[in-house]
Formats: C-alpha cells, structure tokens, sequence
C-alpha cells in the first residue's frame, strides 16, 4: 500500500510540478491519497 501511495503522490508531484509549488504539494497530497485508498483496496482482493 505504501509503495503504491508513494508512486501516486511522486506522479502527482511531478504534474504539478509543471504549473507550480503549490499546485505541485497540493497533487501530491491527493495522489497519496488515493494511492493509499487504491492500494488498500487492491490488497483486500
């Protein structure tokens, strides 16, 4: 769950990234938050 949620927040960093700072942590907040959400559910399978 944790290397899904770090994926999904670097992925979400990196297209904030190309707008701004603030956009860029705002993405990574909500990346990790659905990686960790999606990895969870993808391991109760």
């Amino acid at each position: 769950m944790f290397v899904i949620a770090a994926l999904c927040g670097w992925a979400g960093w990196w297209l904030g990234n190309q707008v701004g700072l603030m956009t860029a942590l705002l993405l990574s907040m909500v990346g990790t938050g659905l990686g960790m959400y999606f990895g969870r559910r993808l391991i109760q399978f």
